[in-house]
């Protein structure tokens, strides 16, 4: 191979080996990706080649890291390139910039080891074990040291991304934090912008903001050494429609008194997770509460107890109060991971952020819903979980990601095995989420209440005027007062729209 001779990524096409596994294997069943040609790219000049073909031969593309999409992006029937950077996991100190490189197809749960053991720091990243990061933190990155440290995305200091110039001329871009660089926008819209949109990420680089020195111990945050965990169980018999409006009207007050920057809270990270009826058996539980807490705060064990005290008032004594357990910080990832990544199957999700805790009538929407018998489903779950506190600290305009004053995050999730179920299974979850925003237009358009939706759990219904009545274009419930700055970026740096997809931005209205 000659200088000039660009790499070449692995070609699969149908009926090679290993293409009925690429095909598979993004984490939404419901959706399978049938390229003409998976690329698997192990290098930035290999996603140059790749998508210099692509460009070159009119073919459209698709690009995926973790495969945890939750809409049809990859396998949307016109992509015909798949560009797949599973196989880019290098995760190392780069001492010029220092910054922490991370490429796109490391998952979180190994970003997480690789960072602590060899560094003691970590990224206030999400809790999915198997999450890619390439499309993570375009989105934001939220999880559960985000309210002591804010957003993943508040911590990129430079993205190397592949660009498509006007003239279709394919190249490397590296853009930077710094205001002065000439790139600075194209880093700002990967902030929050969502993924896939304005060309291929090949490559992160971490350094908090404030960080100062060359050491690589203080470029990020370091991790509480140990965490208290408590779980509350709430028997489904028991939580009835009195029981559960005061469950989850304590958990939306908590969260409005307990959530600015500077709380004695901002490092406690909790959910309750509210379960749908089964199909059959056992009735099994009706909600689960957690709460993760640094145990090395002053007080951290009475900070906890009251916090499960306020959350579990007026409910009755049927909350399964579980023994407090302390757990090193990676084990407490663990935990969180285990629960999320136990829902496999077909899906469909929803998201909202959350200003003020829900109404009663919004409330008894949810009992409703959740305790009916007119879907048939393996797990359908409404999941409440904490946000603000760091988050909050930053600009709405400062990163793309603007949600920057809501004290809750709100996750819907129904999931299926069988087909044959699919319009029963997404008839009831778009039903649920338009009459639990019936006075906004079926949405969750911001003001008072509500802020809009987070990018990285996708939903197409946003973009149907079937689903969303209320005159707010999906781009403002998911980017709110960034999105035209969104579309200045998109003009600039993927003038000819190659990278694109149902819910990526576009340059024009």
């Amino acid at each position: 191979m000659t200088e000039n001779t660009p790499p070449t990524a692995g070609v699969i096409r149908p009926g090679d080996d290993g293409y009925q596994d690429l095909s598979e294997r993004g984490l939404n069943q419901r959706f399978t990706a049938r390229p003409e040609e998976f690329r698997l790219a192990t290098t930035t000049e290999q996603v140059v080649a790749a998508v210099r073909d692509a460009v070159r031969d009119g073919k459209r593309i698709a690009v995926r890291s973790g495969g945890h999409g939750y809409e049809n992006t990859v396998g949307d029937p016109a992509v015909q390139v798949v560009i797949d950077l599973g196989g880019m996991s290098d995760v190392s100190f780069d001492a010029e910039r220092g910054a922490f490189a991370v490429e796109p197809g490391v998952r979180l749960a190994e970003l997480y080891r690789t960072l602590y053991e060899g560094w003691g720091v970590t990224l206030p990243a999400g809790d999915s074990a198997t999450v890619g990061l390439g499309g993570h933190v375009v989105g934001g990155g939220f999880g559960s040291l985000s309210r002591r440290d804010g957003l993943a995305a508040d911590h990129l200091w430079a993205v190397e991304v592949v660009v498509v110039d006007a003239d279709g001329e394919v190249r490397a871009v590296v853009a930077t934090r710094d205001p002065e660089d000439p790139h600075h926008d194209l880093w700002w819209a990967h902030t929050g912008g969502g993924g896939g949109g304005f060309g291929v990420v090949t490559r992160y680089w971490f350094r908090s903001p404030g960080a100062t020195g060359d050491d690589p111990r203080t470029a990020l945050p370091q991790p509480p050494a140990s965490v208290l965990a408590a779980t509350v169980l709430f028997n489904r018999e028991s939580l009835d429609r009195e029981a559960f409006c005061t469950l989850v009207g304590n958990f939306g007050r908590w969260h409005e008194a307990n959530s600015e920057p500077d709380s004695p809270y901002a490092s406690l990270f909790s959910g309750l997770i509210l379960l749908g009826r089964p199909r059959q058996g056992d009735p099994g539980m009706g909600a689960v509460a957690f709460a993760h807490l640094d145990a090395g705060l002053p007080d951290a064990e009475r900070l906890l107890n009251a916090y499960v005290a306020e959350i579990t008032a007026g409910v009755g004594d049927f909350a399964v109060v579980l023994p407090t357990e302390e757990l090193s910080w990676l084990d407490a990832k663990k935990a969180l991971a285990q629960s999320q990544d136990a829902e496999v199957g077909r899906q469909k999700v929803k998201s909202a952020f959350l200003r003020r805790g829900y109404e009663t009538s919004q409330i008894e929407t949810l009992y409703d819903y959740l305790d009916g018998v007119d879907h048939d489903n393996d797990s359908s779950l409404v999941a409440l979980q904490s946000y603000g506190g760091g988050i909050n600290a930053v600009a709405p305009d400062a990163t793309a990601s603007a949600q920057r004053d809501s004290v809750m995050q709100a996750f819907f999730m129904n999931t299926w095995q069988d087909e044959d179920l699919d319009a029963a299974n997404l008839d009831w979850m778009r039903r649920l989420f338009r009459d639990l925003y019936a006075k906004t237009g079926g949405v969750p358009v911001p003001g008072f209440e509500h802020d809009g939706c987070y990018v990285n759990f996708a939903d197409t219904d946003l973009a149907d005027p079937e689903w969303n009545t209320s005159g707010v274009p999906w781009e403002e419930l998911y980017f709110r007062g960034n999105t035209e700055r969104l579309r200045a970026v998109k003009r600039v740096w993927d003038p000819r729209d190659v990278f694109r997809h149902a819910l990526s931005i576009r340059a024009e209205d």
